[in-house]
């Protein structure tokens, strides 16, 4: 669902102006670290990856890994280690406890308190699937999004719901993700765009593009830019969206398209948002990261052809400017994201990528 455009519209949108000087954004990433198996990971492939204090946990193609921030160190782990299911697709982890909980993709639903795992799946609990993509704690529940729908599990009564598209509004039950916001948790899923679900009373919500149309967006900022929904990610008081067909913004009353013809959106391919306040968001896609403070944007990103680090900002009038820098994300794939502070960690196709900010003078540092 991409917005109708003339031609020459489109050929004015591809025409790039270069300004001499950037707009001065509030966060800003010219150092970047990268972290492989030559460092310690038990794989390149980086598919989630989860902040928790100090620790970074990553989940690779190969196991689970945990980066110490204050010591440098890594730890893994394996299925030799333990670990049920070697493919971890989504980690969250519980604040209270500090148990860590990790979407497997085909292994189900695991949990690492204590040094040990352990682990759900079809045959021994409530999990509607074993192909697990996101995962989110909310309180005593544990939510899982997985192929087949939702299932949320009661830590304490052990008590297992499962959401398909006979208790809820899925038009599809291929679920991508799970965030929860303030009294909400939201479903991020294939086909039937974004469902809202109510803790307080129990009720389901869903957001679908209001025209109807697959193939074209027949009108701007009318709702959700698509229904093929990869992440919802609440922020304040709205919810950042990604889509494989462009983002969105959406603050409980008003929507705002992003696409990458109009926009600084690397790529309209998103496979996921992380959304860092109200106007400040950050997206994941296959062409490279991208960050939007609210008025310009900035893709970071080793570029498509040279494969050299890049830089570009993109400013409300459309006028784009290359940063020199020395260093980008480890591949230009990227599959998550998450916040230390200020710092960035970036889950890419091949390896780690650690963010550190550069305050900019005459920027309105967040």
């Amino acid at each position: 669902m991409r917005t109708l455009t003339t031609p020459i519209l489109m050929l004015a949108l591809a025409t790039i102006t270069f300004a001499a000087e950037p707009p001065k954004l509030p966060y800003v990433y010219t150092k970047w670290k990268h972290f492989t198996v030559e460092d310690g990971l038990p794989n390149d492939h980086i598919f989630a990856v989860k902040v928790d204090g100090p620790r970074v946990w990553v989940g690779t193609e190969d196991g689970l890994a945990m980066i110490d921030k204050r010591t440098g160190k890594i730890k893994s782990w394996t299925e030799k280690d333990g670990l049920p299911w070697r493919v971890i697709t989504a980690i969250d982890v519980d604040k209270k406890t500090g148990d860590v909980w990790l979407g497997l993709f085909g292994g189900g639903l695991a949990r690492f308190s204590g040094g040990r795992f352990d682990h759900w799946h079809q045959l021994n609990s409530g999990l509607v699937n074993d192909v697990v993509y996101g995962v989110a704690v909310q309180d005593e529940y544990v939510w899982a999004a997985t192929t087949a729908g939702a299932s949320r599990y009661n830590t304490v009564t052990g008590e297992w719901t499962i959401f398909t598209e006979k208790n809820s509004p899925m038009e599809e039950i291929w679920n991508y993700n799970v965030a929860v916001g303030k009294g909400k948790v939201y479903l991020a899923v294939w086909g039937s765009g974004v469902l809202e679900y109510d803790l307080a009373t129990g009720r389901w919500k869903d957001y679908l593009d209001p025209d109807g149309e697959m193939e074209i967006d027949l009108y701007r900022d009318d709702g959700i830019v698509h229904v093929i929904v990869t992440s919802a990610s609440p922020a304040d008081d709205v919810v950042w969206i990604s889509t494989y067909f462009g983002a969105c913004r959406y603050d409980g009353r008003h929507w705002r398209g992003y696409y990458n013809q109009d926009s600084g959106l690397a790529s309209d391919f998103i496979n996921n948002a992380k959304g860092r306040s109200a106007d400040e968001a950050w997206f994941a896609t296959d062409k490279g990261l991208a960050y939007y403070d609210g008025t310009n944007w900035a893709v970071y990103r080793p570029a498509l052809d040279t494969h050299a680090p890049e830089m570009t900002v993109r400013d409300a009038q459309g006028a784009v400017t290359r940063v020199p820098v020395d260093t980008a994300p480890a591949h230009h794939y990227i599959l998550g994201l998450d916040f230390q502070g200020d710092d960035l960690w970036v889950a890419t196709a091949h390896g780690l990528s650690h963010g550190i900010r550069i305050r900019t003078k005459g920027a309105k540092n967040k």
